[in-house]
């Protein structure tokens, strides 16, 4: 969300044709503080005049034990300190929050900055206040720009204090607005860090909360802080375009109410032009300049119930024609910051486009300041925080999210993920059944799959969007239906969805999955090569007697000491004398005599007949064991093989001619018997290499791959090379069924003319 982040060329071919004078970015400063503060009795009316059961003596206690604490501190611009906490408070009267939260805005700073304590704010004004006021006292101590890791781990304790009670977050943000006003008398180094930090953490974050106003103040104050320049642009640019379209406005406003009216319906028509950060970015997302943009004003129309709205929608559209693609119903599927509206583009008076947002009085007041118009300082069962769980589908939002991103496993994950559910426009789809389900926009079928359980996600295997079939890659629009598709003979997901994957949660569910499922292929294999050392060795194995011996082993569970040793941390006889402490390991001898390197078929695993008890099935690429073939060569069922162990990577099978053999002679403890078990009737493919030498002439490698496909072989890589003006070598990587499979397209090879020498590579 850097959008500051740009050059000169940049700003000027975003802005169209407007150059800008350095001076004019100076010349537009935020306003200073009011000089003169609220006064007790201005505090007291204002929450009287949406409150009138305040309680009046808490709230001048509160004003006096705040101002006699701050006493004479002052801030970076002058004014007396204690102006701040009242302007933040008075922000909150604005909301039409409880008692509390009025109060704790007063008191915010004094845990902090003065000689105040919890327990002296406890005793005289309570035990919910004091909690507010030392939530709000940690969170100072954040700094949400720093360090990847150190942000991440601050940002996760902010959003834990505010699920805890929400009223905190309201409070920080008045507290971040104010500050935000009066950010041109902070140190410039200070005041970078502050309005990046507004911009990515603070200013999302109150839109999530559905409190579009404050975003949007939050926003351009940001923008003008971190690109003076922009800003300046921009507001040049509508203050210029407001000039030409002076009375536009106003028409526009007289035609709609008029029309309205006309058809029996009562509306409040306001319009105005959009904010200066909202336009910057749709020049930056759209690569357009400023005179390209059709949708600068944008009016508003409330009305008195649901059934107005869309009878005013209709009105509208049988007066003006309709812009199409831009029509959104956000009164049937609200957002999940509980916003509803009903979102409209036409072309108006002077063919010019008009944006109308059409609600009632109720979604206008929730549209604005979002989770604070569920009105604390009623009267309800329970805490704001327990009223806000049944009402406010915001709040849920907020606690989900943190209940999904706590999965993540490493901090810069949290934060890369906080930020996505942050800033992420949404699109909705729907279930087979009709279940709405919110999704980030870009996102596709796994995200859906993930949205809908993790078990369906983790099973499916293929989709159908609106009743075609689809790849699961598939990006999603508004209003698509969608089947997902599962097998049960899936049990983890391909580890290559998380980078296909858009939501947090649907990648946290897949990393987890796929940890798992390896793990588990690891614990597969240690428990294979711990139960054959047992059998060689003619001792019991037990699950019992190895629990026993988990303390000596230092692993906390069987799975655990399996997986070790199936990943080469742990060695089976390790696990032996643990539950034997008398065993004695057998050593496996070593190869006997010398041999002719070319006798590659004669060479034996270490410790020759003794070792063809409790061999170990191999059943392909996809079997349950941690498996992979020799790099350089492959080996195919018919083989005789033979395993290496390779910590952190499983078994490596060789055929048991292949000369890399050698290499671990002096490692006998790496070696495993190994065997094919292929199932005959669910055939798969096994990689082979092959070297050939061909005459250089036009075709020649067409017939070489032609022969290869007509026998169902399938190549993988091809690579190529000429010693001689006449012959080239090639090295062919393919895929066979079995040994005989091979040596078929072998034979079949050696018999065209343009080949001259063919041969299997044994890595």
């Amino acid at each position: 969300m850097a959008y500051w982040r740009r050059n000169s060329r940049q700003m000027e071919a975003a802005a169209g044709t407007v150059v800008v004078m350095k001076p004019a970015a100076a010349a537009v400063k935020p306003a200073r503080p009011r000089s003169r503060m609220m006064r007790q009795y201005d505090l007291v009316e204002r929450v009287r005049s949406y409150n009138p059961d305040t309680d009046e003596d808490l709230l001048n206690r509160a004003y006096v034990y705040a101002m006699v604490a701050h006493g004479e501190q002052t801030r970076a611009s002058g004014d007396p300190y204690f102006s701040h906490p009242l302007e933040v408070a008075a922000i909150l009267t604005n909301l039409k929050l409880d008692d509390a939260t009025i109060v704790a805005a007063l008191l915010h700073d004094t845990i902090e900055d003065t000689e105040a304590t919890r327990t002296e704010i406890d005793n005289i004004f309570g035990h919910e206040i004091g909690a507010l006021v030392e939530g709000l006292t940690k969170l100072k101590r954040l700094e949400l720009v720093s360090r990847e890791a150190k942000q991440a781990e601050n940002l996760r304790k902010l959003l834990l204090a505010i699920s805890n009670d929400v009223r905190v977050l309201l409070i920080k943000l008045a507290d971040r607005l104010h500050n935000m006003r009066t950010l041109e008398f902070v140190p410039p180094a200070s005041r970078q860090r502050i309005a990046e930090e507004t911009l990515d953490i603070y200013a999302p974050l109150a839109g999530r909360m559905g409190m579009q106003e404050m975003r949007e103040e939050l926003e351009d104050l940001s923008f003008q802080s971190l690109d003076p320049d922009a800003f300046a642009v921009v507001m040049q640019r509508l203050d210029s375009l407001a000039e030409r379209n002076r009375n536009l406005i106003g028409e526009i406003e007289t035609q709609l109410s008029a029309n309205l009216a006309k058809n029996g319906l009562s509306a409040e028509v306001t319009g105005r032009r959009k904010r200066p950060f909202s336009i910057w970015t749709k020049m930056e997302r759209k690569s357009v300049g400023f005179e390209q943009l059709s949708d600068i004003y944008g009016f508003r129309v409330v009305l008195k119930d649901v059934e107005a709205c869309y009878r005013a929608l209709g009105v509208v559209h049988t007066t003006w024609p309709v812009v199409p693609g831009r029509f959104k119903d956000y009164i049937s599927t609200p957002k999940q910051n509980d916003y509803r509206s009903i979102h409209t583009t036409v072309i108006g008076p002077g063919q010019q486009r008009v944006e109308l947002q059409i609600r009632t009085e109720e979604m206008d007041q929730i549209a604005e300041i979002g989770i604070a118009a569920h009105a604390f300082y009623k009267d309800g069962v329970g805490s704001p925080t327990e009223m806000l769980k049944r009402e406010s589908n915001a709040f849920a939002w907020l606690r989900h999210t943190i209940e999904v991103l706590s999965e993540s496993s490493n901090p810069e994950e949290f934060l890369e993920h906080t930020k996505l559910e942050l800033f992420h426009d949404q699109v909705f789809c729907f279930t087979p059944k009709g279940k709405l389900i919110a999704l980030p926009r870009a996102a596709n079928v796994i995200d859906f799959a993930y949205a809908v359980h993790t078990d369906v996600g983790n099973s499916a295997v293929g989709c159908k969007i609106n009743g075609k079939f689809a790849p699961l890659s598939s990006e999603l629009q508004n209003g698509d239906e969608v089947e997902v598709l599962t097998s049960a003979a899936q049990e983890a997901p391909p580890s290559a969805w998380e980078s296909l994957a858009v939501t947090g949660k649907a990648r946290a569910a897949i990393r987890r999955a796929t940890r798992t499922a390896v793990r588990d292929q690891y614990a597969g294999l240690g428990r294979r090569i711990v139960e054959r050392l047992f059998v060689r060795a003619k001792i019991e194995y037990a699950d019992d007697k190895l629990k026993g011996a988990l303390p000596r082993l230092a692993r906390p569970s069987i799975d655990e000491v399996m997986a070790s040793v199936g990943r080469g941390e742990l060695r089976a006889s390790d696990v032996a004398r643990a539950m034997y402490p008398d065993y004695k390991e057998e050593r496996l001898g070593r190869f006997a005599g010398k041999r002719d390197p070319a006798d590659n078929a004669k060479l034996k695993a270490p410790g020759g007949a003794a070792r063809v008890t409790s061999v170990i099935p191999i059943r392909g690429i996809n079997s349950d064991l941690p498996v992979k073939f020799a790099p350089n060569g492959g080996a195919v069922p018919g083989d005789r093989i033979v395993g290496i162990v390779s910590p952190g990577e499983g078994i490596t099978i060789y055929p048991i001619q292949s000369p890399a053999l050698k290499d671990f002679e002096e490692e006998p403890e790496r070696w495993l018997d190994v065997k094919w078990d292929v199932d005959e009737t669910t055939p798969q493919r096994f990689p082979a290499r092959l070297f050939v030498q061909n005459v250089n002439e036009p075709g020649s490698l067409a017939q070489i791959a032609t022969v290869i496909a007509e026998h169902d072989g399938n190549i993988d890589n091809i690579n190529m090379s000429r010693r001689s003006p006449d012959f080239t070598e090639l090295t062919i990587d393919l895929e066979v069924y079995d040994l005989k499979h091979l040596s078929a397209i072998i034979a079949q090879l050696r018999a065209k003319a343009v080949v001259a020498k063919v041969e299997r590579v044994n890595g």
